[in-house]
């Protein structure tokens, strides 16, 4: 039985991550605000009774390892974690993003056991993230509309990062995790429209016009510089138009399609409700 801190417990990855640890039997910390003990990125006072007493710990930071101030919280971390006799590090980094890479190095060189998992986008930014308001609302406007991703599933991030989590053998290495189809935007857009039985419209937008409309609608300007990045950055390069069999590697499956996550999505009818205002 191991004692996990998992931070951003309550996230996308996170909180699947501590389910399966849970349905395994182990003890599990959710690392945020409103956990006991709380753990706050933004206050270091908070780090050491979370790390207290635990073996291993999954790191998400947010809202991305890209932004300003993301590589001091790590080494922090680290040295933290450290400190307190933790034994493994779990590090959820992202495919493609050189400035993420910068952190990976402070976690390899920090001389604790460490795993890296870079994932591509996720399939889950269509239902849980910034892409769903617009789809709800009938209307999405994105830049790169015919640049082909291959969207991960957030579950089976979830399962690589556990296997990473409690097995040894996967100690020093670094997983780059996708699916195994490639889709667009707009290909996207069509696939959600059939399986909703709602009319959706698409438009492409510049990558400039993108960015102003959030600002427009008061997003913060931390998370407009961020989503620039991406898609600037990190969409487009040719680090994420490559599919990789890291996964199946892992896990000794196929990663789950994406035509998949849209039929199961339509049968909640997130998709199909209502923006509130």
């Amino acid at each position: 039985m191991r004692n996990v801190l998992v931070l951003g417990g309550t996230g996308k990855t996170g909180r699947r991550i501590a389910a399966r640890l849970q349905e395994k039997g182990h003890n599990v910390r959710i690392g945020s605000r409103g956990a006991t003990p709380k753990f706050d990125w933004e206050d270091e006072s908070t780090w050491s009774s979370a790390l207290e007493g635990i073996d291993s710990v999954y790191i998400t930071y947010q809202p991305d390892l890209a932004v300003p101030g993301a590589r001091e919280a790590i080494e922090g971390l680290t040295k933290a974690a450290k400190q307190q006799g933790v034994k493994k590090l779990v590090l959820l980094s992202g495919k493609g993003e050189k400035e993420a890479e910068l952190c990976e190095e402070i976690v390899m060189q920090s001389g604790l056991d460490f795993t890296i998992v870079r994932a591509s986008w996720f399939s889950q930014n269509f239902s849980e993230s910034f892409f769903l308001e617009p789809i709800q609302s009938g209307f999405v406007a994105l830049p790169l509309a015919d640049t082909n991703v291959p969207y991960v599933d957030a579950d089976d991030i979830a399962d690589v990062a556990v296997e990473a989590l409690l097995k040894e053998k996967h100690n020093g290495n670094i997983y780059e995790l996708t699916g195994s189809q490639f889709f667009t935007f707009r290909e996207v857009m069509n696939e959600i429209t059939k399986a909703t039985g709602r009319e959706i419209a698409f438009t492409e937008v510049s990558v400039e016009a993108y960015t102003q409309m959030l600002k427009e609608q008061g997003v913060p300007a931390g998370y407009v510089w961020l989503i620039g990045y991406l898609f600037t950055e990190v969409l487009d390069n040719e680090a994420n138009q490559v599919m990789t069999n890291d996964l199946e590697k892992v896990l000794g499956r196929k990663p789950k399609l994406f035509l998949d996550f849209v039929q199961e999505t339509a049968t909640t009818g997130i998709w199909n409700q209502k923006v509130e205002v």
